[in-house]
């Protein structure tokens, strides 16, 4: 995907002028990846739809892909992030307005994403396959343009709270689904759609939100459903043009969740007030501000004193999305690297021709289809919560697929920048803004300790979800040497309690790799799990990308993966 490819400039063999003479003709240069279809050039993609339940959607998801693909798809994704939000605190009369201006191109991403019901299609459509469908839709759209994924993500993952308070889901839950954007800066009485964003952490603690200063007055008699006032801040809000936040603050009984919208009911704008904007290194296209609280009016949603629990449905989801959105990142620098070598000869021979390349290329591979796998594994569980399986599965394997496959995104990004070489390096290449983004999805939505820690407690607090989990990647059992042998010292050191905490990483990193093993063994090609289960189940004394054990089908994985793009 670059930005731009401009047609050679036309000279005059024929003139005199020794300054118009040609000096070179530009030769052994890639097309550019865009005019494709990332739905039918993504085999993984198209064969893990089918078996998690999504076959239904096909032709949707075909279409979606095409749009993907387009040219002028990826060239909103470069002007999003080339033109950075801009915050006005007041308009030319003196007014306090709070506006956040946002490129033309992040708003047609927006309408894109809205459109194709990528912020409510698991919620309007329910039914077997939906979570897949809609994971496999983000998985592309992802790839184009990652930062305005932040407030479709929001917007999707916050109805399971709201609805949580029928009075307020009554008000505002047809607006969060409706397949239309409205970005405007008015009440939401005045609006048909709208998105909804999250404010938990604040300075003094962060991931620890319990510590949170941010105070809740009760207006009249307080409790669920009815009014306060917040006084305070939050230091983390992204997307601060939402129509309204989730938002936890101390009320009388204890932390509490509250719906707090940009507009006041008599029309007059809410007193929260952006501070600054954030000055990321990447995700540049997506707003992220500092707030204070000014007596800003919000309606309690759930019980009182419980709004880490009201609001942790909301965090699962955001922590899934977050998942998508690395396996795109992870397909997406995968697909640039193998379809630059592809078409790239060095020595005399085409890079994906020559042994070494073959091995990187091949393990990055590897790396896509597992986390794609994976994650649209556990989006067959949300499909399905109404079965104990499917249920405990998804408790687990959330917090462990959070940490690991938003692990593996950075170190991957770069690997996929060196198999561009020097012109990966430049901004007019999609790969920089890979590379800034990898981070992203590993620290928002808790950090990889937090979700280390969440795993300890889901097995603390429920042990069957070990059970599921383990019954699950058993069903590899018998199919390779190495993975049985993985999974029996995985088994063994899940029973030692001893210092389980300071393990913590070591054991999710390996449930992980169970997980990915298992799925590939039973549903991907012999070249692929072969490969997987030699360079993650055994070690062979490296680290980086590129260290296949020799006898892995190289040139079939490549040719599983690679883009067709003449």
């Amino acid at each position: 995907m670059n930005a731009h490819q401009p047609e050679p400039d036309a000279v005059n063999e024929d003139s005199a002028d020794p300054y118009l003479a040609v000096t070179h003709e530009v030769v052994n240069q890639p097309p550019a990846l865009e005019n494709y279809n990332l739905f039918e050039q993504d085999q993984a993609l198209k064969e893990a739809t089918e078996r998690e339940g999504a076959k239904w959607a096909t032709a949707d998801l075909t279409s979606f892909g095409e749009l993907a693909g387009a040219r002028e798809t990826i060239e909103l994704g470069f002007r999003a992030n080339e033109n950075k939000p801009v915050f006005h605190t007041h308009d030319r009369f003196g007014y306090r307005i709070d506006q956040v201006e946002f490129h033309p191109a992040y708003h047609q991403l927006m309408s894109i994403a809205i459109e194709n019901g990528l912020h409510s299609s698991p919620w309007t459509h329910p039914g077997a396959g939906a979570h897949v469908a809609r994971a496999a839709k983000y998985y592309m759209h992802s790839q184009v343009e990652a930062g305005h994924g932040c407030p479709i993500t929001m917007t999707f993952a916050a109805m399971p709270s709201i609805t949580r308070q029928p009075e307020l889901a009554a008000q505002w839950a047809d607006k969060m689904l409706a397949n239309h954007y409205d970005p405007r800066n008015v009440p939401d009485a005045d609006k048909a759609s709208v998105t909804i964003g999250m404010a938990m952490t604040e300075k003094q603690g962060g991931t620890d939100v319990r510590a949170n200063s941010t105070r809740a007055y009760p207006t009249a008699q307080g409790g669920p459903g009815q009014a306060y006032e917040l006084v305070g801040h939050k230091w983390f809000v992204s997307a601060p043009m939402c129509d309204a936040f989730l938002v936890l603050a101390q009320a009388p009984g204890g932390l509490s969740c509250f719906l707090m919208p940009r507009w006041r009911p008599d029309r007059t704008k809410n007193p929260w007030q952006i501070q600054r904007l954030k000055n990321k290194m990447g995700n540049a296209s997506n707003a992220s501000s500092e707030v204070e609280l000014r007596g800003a009016l919000a309606w309690m949603v759930g019980e009182e004193g419980r709004g880490v629990p009201t609001i942790i449905e909301m965090v699962a989801m955001t922590r899934f999305d977050c998942m998508i959105g690395s396996s795109g990142g992870l397909r997406q620098a995968s697909a640039q690297a193998l379809h630059h070598c592809r078409h790239r000869q060095v020595f005399g021979r085409n890079l994906n021709d020559q042994p070494l390349m073959q091995n990187v290329l091949a393990d990055l591979a590897l790396e896509s289809e597992a986390a794609l796998a994976y994650t649209l594994r556990v989006a067959r569980a949300l499909d399905n919560q109404h079965l104990e399986h499917e249920r405990l599965l998804a408790r687990l394997a959330t917090p462990v697929g959070k940490y690991w496959i938003c692990k593996r995104v950075p170190n991957h990004a770069y690997e996929a920048m060196e198999c561009i070489g020097g012109s990966g390096v430049m901004e007019d290449c999609i790969m920089p803004r890979l590379f800034r983004e990898s981070p992203v999805n590993a620290i928002w939505e808790g950090s990889g300790n937090v979700q280390c820690l969440d795993t300890l407690r889901a097995l603390n607090k429920a042990p069957e979800v070990l059970t599921t989990f383990v019954t699950e990647v058993n069903e590899a059992r018998g199919s390779d040497v190495r993975f049985d042998h993985f999974i029996d010292r995985l088994e063994k050191d899940l029973t030692e309690p001893d210092q389980i905490e300071y393990r913590a990483r070591n054991l999710v990193e390996r449930l992980a790799l169970a997980m990915q093993a298992s799925l590939l063994i039973r549903n991907s090609t012999p070249a692929v799990a072969d490969g997987f289960c030699a360079s993650r189940l055994e070690h062979h004394g490296g680290l980086n990308y590129g260290n296949l054990p020799v006898g892995i089908d190289v040139r079939a994985i490549i040719e599983r993966a690679t883009p067709v793009v003449n």
